[in-house]
């Protein structure tokens, strides 16, 4: 069974992490359109190394770096968390490797750190993440309109969300689909 790995964000990633972010594969499906600096790139890491409830991971397979997964407004009171990742290499997309990633990222948000929901947030125009995040039992729970400018245009947001209750229910034949 080939796996993906979650490698805890290094400094020595910044370059090729800021080099994904900043490409246009990438970037059209961020908040920000911004093109990060160097600079803001080190700040940023400094403030999320000291953040416990940021945790983000360099994505790899069969050695290779491939993107960033991340979870983030951890919080361990209520019980939930946000997440999101992106793959840098576009090489490998329409691989099977971002269901790999989902459901490792599940499992550690469920199994590891035992929280009750875990939530996301998608562009309406990436309809093709929604449904695949619904594969794995993301239900849409709502639906933010006008909610984030990109390029001078105000874009759609579908909020999802999963339960451990409804991950312990798919997390075995999921499995058994993407690992065979």
């Amino acid at each position: 069974m080939k796996d993906i790995e979650l490698i805890p964000l290094a400094e020595e990633d910044l370059d090729i992490v800021r080099e994904w972010r900043n490409s246009p594969e990438v970037s059209q499906y961020m908040y920000k359109d911004e093109n990060i600096t160097r600079e803001q790139q080190e700040k940023w890491f400094k403030k999320v190394q000291q953040d416990e409830s940021k945790k983000y991971w360099i994505i790899k397979y069969e050695g290779e770096e491939l993107g960033v997964a991340n979870l983030t407004e951890i919080d361990k009171w209520n019980s939930k968390c946000y997440w999101g990742f992106y793959l840098g290499n576009t090489s490998i997309r329409g691989k099977g490797i971002g269901a790999k990633i989902e459901y490792n990222v599940l499992n550690y948000v469920f199994g590891e750190l035992k929280l009750n929901k875990l939530c996301g947030e998608v562009f309406s125009f990436n309809e093709k993440v929604v449904q695949m995040h619904e594969k794995f039992g993301f239900r849409r729970e709502g639906y933010l309109r006008n909610h984030i400018q990109k390029n001078n245009r105000f874009h759609d947001i579908v909020v999802i969300g999963l339960l451990s209750s409804e991950w312990k229910q798919l997390k075995d034949s999921l499995k058994t689909k993407i690992y065979g």
